[in-house]
């Protein structure tokens, strides 16, 4: 078991004087609002951490009845279908054999701006996919790039907020996004990522999807892997940079969907190989980084590839399908539960809780989200229930109507050490990756991503939080730091010196 010593939170805690006291809703104040608390170093997060919990709960409300993040989107159905059984890695039946399909409803969408803002803007692009299987439906809720700017779902609403427009002036200020990201080492990756031409992508068809998270497999015989599930695009990925954003935008800010809508109804069906990566138990200590960390892809570990998804059809109608559907982390079928990863944990509670508010308790009867095998959960009643109920038994147990379980549907067991704690993760490595991601792109990408991040970092009032940006991108890499210092007539100096202590 790790020790804490003064000296280690001394580091990894701000102190700023004459500072206003941070408090919950009810005025407590908080103690700490960088990170959950956890059930050891690499626990579970506790539901007792109610300032978690009420951040998440009060934040799904923010908005009605647009979504939060996530607002416009384009769905479309189709179906996955394997080519690779894996039943000695999981339980879940839509991978148990060679050739089984699974019908599925997959919505893209930008993240951070509105419900009727251009696709054309800078931004991460949701990649949602709802496997109607026959244990249940399972959502498997990413985005088009395999990491995010945080580790921990604390956070969450704070990136969120500093993103989204001023509360004063309801302007999108870059001032406000580096402000926070400056004070988020983590965030360097997604970035540099975000801010490469993949942060606007020419067509949904033409980007990858990822998971982000790691989950874990659970086979039959209880026995645990860890898994990442990496969406690769049949049809390649295609990119706009500057000169195209502007003139797509000049001629349909609507590109992203159209392009949908015209390739699907015409015949054209995107095509995206699933592939997984996966890890035993014991490996997870053989990395620099924390592999369960949301800001970190897995190098260097094998994909494999376990089916197609293919889309084939569009809905009937725009509302009913893709503004309905509900996508949530916490819908799992036997044989794939969530890891330990702090992001993850606070989205399994939080998206289920954002749908509850959004659509209303019983948003899962309606077609879009209906699973197709039957429902007999005794949850009752609630605005718009149509789920036909005969029974008088809403209890369980009972002898008058009795009910079985899932042997395997049981939660595996997961050996815990440690003492429950409120602290950053051991392995951080914040700035490696990104640092990898620049180096790993082409001459012309490199300078593309060092004007599209100059314009927004330029933007940047306060020359503190514009040289601390600069000394985690220099960190990241040298060569990137010092273009990108260049491009916004930054102090080289000063930022390899704030580089020096990082």
């Amino acid at each position: 078991m790790r020790k804490t010593t003064l000296a280690v939170l001394a580091v990894t805690t701000t102190f700023t004087l004459n500072a206003e006291q941070l408090t919950r809703d009810n005025g407590a104040p908080v103690g700490d609002n960088q990170n959950s608390i956890t059930a050891g170093p690499n626990g579970s997060v506790l539901l007792q951490d109610v300032h978690l919990i009420q951040k998440l709960q009060r934040f799904a409300r923010e908005r009605i009845p647009e979504r939060v993040v996530h607002a416009r989107g384009t769905g479309a159905h189709g179906e996955f279908v394997v080519t690779n059984a894996i039943p000695d890695l999981t339980a879940a039946s839509l991978f148990a054999a060679t050739g089984k399909k699974t019908p599925v409803f997959v919505r893209f969408s930008t993240v951070i701006h509105g419900n009727h803002s251009p696709e054309t803007l800078r931004d991460p692009r949701g990649f949602a996919t709802k496997f109607y299987t026959d244990q249940g439906n399972w959502d498997l809720v990413g985005n088009n790039l395999p990491v995010f700017f945080i580790r921990d779902a604390i956070k969450f609403p704070d990136m969120v907020h500093s993103l989204k427009p001023s509360p004063i002036d309801n302007l999108q200020d870059a001032n406000r996004v580096f402000d926070f990201m400056s004070n988020d080492p983590a965030s360097t990756h997604m970035l540099t990522q975000v801010y490469s031409d993949l942060g606007t992508p020419a067509s949904y068809r033409e980007m990858d999807g990822f998971g982000v998270h790691a989950y874990k497999f659970i086979n039959a015989k209880g026995e645990v892997r860890y898994v990442k599930f990496n969406w690769r695009s049949q049809q390649g990925i295609r990119s706009l940079d500057q000169a195209q954003v502007a003139k797509v935008q000049s001629m349909d800010f609507n590109h992203l969907t159209r392009d949908l809508y015209k390739e699907i109804n015409a015949g054209n069906h995107p095509k995206w190989d699933l592939h997984i990566q996966i890890l035993t138990p014991d490996q997870l200590d053989d990395f620099s980084f924390n592999p369960l960390d949301a800001t970190k892809i897995w190098p260097k570990v094998a994909e494999i590839k376990v089916g197609t998804m293919t889309l084939n059809r569009m809905p009937d109608d725009f509302f009913e399908a893709t503004e309905q559907a509900a996508f949530a982390p916490a819908n799992l079928v036997p044989g794939i539960e969530p890891s330990e990863d702090r992001l993850l944990q606070g989205r399994i509670f939080s998206y289920s809780d954002t749908q509850l508010y959004r659509l209303g308790a019983n948003h899962q009867q309606l077609p879009i989200n209906r699973p197709l095998v039957n429902v007999d959960s005794h949850n009752q009643q609630g605005a718009m229930n149509f789920g036909n109920n005969k029974s008088n038994v809403n209890y369980e147990p009972s002898r008058i109507e009795p009910k079985t379980t899932l042997p395997v549907a049981r939660a595996v067991s997961t050996e815990l050490s440690g003492t429950v704690q409120q602290q950053i993760i051991a392995k951080t490595d914040n700035f490696s990756q990104a640092g990898e991601f620049y180096r790993g792109l082409s001459k012309q990408a490199q300078q593309n991503l060092v004007r599209n991040l100059a314009g927004d970092l330029g933007a940047v009032k306060d020359s503190v939080t514009k040289h601390v940006m600069l000394s985690h991108f220099y960190k990241a890499d040298a060569n990137y730091g010092k273009a990108l210092t260049k491009a916004v007539k930054g102090e080289l100096k000063q930022v390899e010196q704030l580089a020096a202590r990082l």
